[in-house]
């Protein structure tokens, strides 16, 4: 089983990225869950959301604590949020930075790097000072994780967005293409 947790801010999209990646995941025959945890619900507001990806029906039904893979969305929760907490050794982080991967150090993690940000603005989601850059995470975890096929990644994520579904699309898969692996 792979258990993942998307750290965003309300507004980001994580929710939406959890269940798209969970949409595409079934669509390969795999057995899925995703949902959100909230604390406090406004916009800008620390969220997270879970995705349990399986070969085999999921019985399990708690928040994820030790996640294989850690998708974050704004590096700005570095410092406010434990996004490495329960980590598995030898786990994912996946961040939305301009930085290489080189860049962080987290000796018992894989790091891999994808400047969503600039792929949001870019392909026109959201805006300069507010971009939506949850489809173009999903690139990257494609690129970094590959359990889930871009192609699924990216239907899914036209399935599921309620507007700009060409422009999700590419985001995905510009991300894809510039997603740095530090392995």
């Amino acid at each position: 089983m792979y258990e993942i947790r998307f750290h965003g801010r309300g507004g980001q999209g994580a929710v939406t990225a959890a269940n798209a990646l969970a949409v595409a995941a079934a669509m390969e025959g795999m057995y899925v869950q995703a949902f959100p945890v909230f604390g406090v619900e406004r916009r800008g507001a620390p969220v997270a959301a879970f995705v349990r990806i399986d070969e085999k029906e999921i019985d399990i039904r708690s928040q994820i604590y030790n996640p294989d893979i850690v998708v974050v969305l704004d590096m700005t929760l570095l410092g406010a949020v434990n996004v490495t907490a329960g980590l598995k050794k030898g786990g994912i982080l996946i961040f939305n930075t301009k930085k290489k991967p080189g860049e962080f150090s987290y000796p018992d993690f894989k790091v891999a790097t994808v400047d969503a940000t600039e792929i949001a603005v870019r392909n026109g989601l959201g805006t300069q000072t507010n971009p939506i850059v949850n489809t173009a995470i999903l690139g990257a975890y494609a690129r970094a994780v590959g359990n889930v096929k871009l192609e699924s990644i990216i239907e899914a994520v036209k399935q599921e967005s309620p507007v700009k579904k060409d422009e999700n699309a590419k985001a995905v898969k510009d991300a894809f293409e510039n997603t740095v692996k530090g392995w």
